[in-house]
């Protein structure tokens, strides 16, 4: 194992780890947002022996913390209680098959996207507009451009807590909006999606209308986090919030876009509870104005700086 970067003493759970073990690690530069405190201990394992080595070692009143591409979470400043994983190497291969692909969690949409262009197959290319990983979008269902996850997943394969793997359907999972009935401190370690012999320049082209069609209207170049909160049924969260006189409204160093007011932005000196505030203050000027109640659709994980010692760490993995 990796010596943690730490004076930490090293817990029971490090037994017999080979992967990176850091005590303290600050998830700030990990996230879209770049704001956010540090992990009590981050672990990045070398394989899925080493993460089945954690999973059983680590005791079940230990929080756990899965985190993707952290493209759609905002980690509080007071950090990650226990213990958050990140797959990286050794998770993120890509095997394309004659009527699908078989990504690992830790593969990003757009690669999967791309390798299914390059073997011209069809039906993949809306994960090329959805800035996360494979294992992210199987726990959220992730969708965009006409299409989601529920829509073209075979199976996905899982690690549960006893370190034991599972495979298991689109049905099993009862995919919902934003949704998967994933056991609790379960870990999503790759999927199957199908797809169909296609034209590859028609879907490079499909590739293309995503990105201006994101880069028209998304503020993709800035630091943001995605759609900060659900389209309510029969409105759009965005015109809701242009109603309620919150476009390009500033909370410390934090934004409401002005291009895409349903995108939060980190101006260069936001901290994650600005951030927070931010989303919070909207959510009450719309109710005031409309009456609708918006939903957070970016996660909001972690301590409050007030509050170190009070866990409030969600378990879960993100996009």
């Amino acid at each position: 194992m990796t010596a943690p970067d730490s004076t930490a003493p090293l817990p029971a759970f490090a037994q017999n780890l080979r992967g990176r073990l850091k005590a303290d690690a600050p998830l700030g530069p990990r996230c879209w947002f770049r704001t956010g405190g540090s992990a009590d201990w981050l672990f990045v394992p070398e394989d899925q022996d080493d993460l089945a080595t954690l999973l059983r070692n680590l005791p079940d009143t230990t929080p756990l913390t899965l985190l993707g591409a952290c493209s759609n979470v905002i980690v509080r400043d007071g950090g990650l209680e226990g213990v958050v994983v990140k797959l990286a190497r050794g998770f993120a291969d890509v095997i394309v098959e004659q009527d699908g692909v078989i990504a690992g969690a830790a593969a990003l949409d757009i690669t999967v996207a791309e390798h299914a262009a390059s073997a011209s197959l069809d039906g993949l290319a809306f994960l090329s507009g959805i800035p996360g990983s494979i294992g992210g979008a199987v726990r959220m269902n992730a969708g965009a451009y006409g299409s989601d996850i529920a829509t073209v997943l075979d199976w996905a394969e899982i690690m549960r807590p006893d370190g034991t793997v599972q495979r298991l359907t689109a049905a099993d999972l009862a995919f919902a909006y934003r949704y998967a009935a994933l056991p609790e401190r379960s870990v999503v370690l790759r999927a199957r999606l199908r797809a169909t012999p296609g034209d590859s320049a028609h879907i490079r082209q499909r590739m293309d209308e995503i990105k201006a069609s994101r880069e028209a209207s998304q503020p993709v170049r800035a630091r943001t986090g995605g759609s900060t909160f659900r389209n309510p049924d029969g409105h759009k969260a965005w015109a809701l919030i242009d109603e309620a006189g919150c476009r390009g409204l500033i909370q410390g160093g934090a934004q409401m876009s002005e291009k895409h007011c349903n995108f939060m932005l980190n101006l260069g000196t936001a901290t994650s509870t600005d951030l927070e505030t931010l989303g919070e203050t909207v959510r009450q000027r719309v109710l005031a104005h409309s009456g609708v109640d918006l939903h957070w659709e970016i996660k909001r994980i972690g301590r409050h700086t007030n509050a170190r010692q009070d866990s409030a760490a969600q378990e879960g993995q993100t996009s």
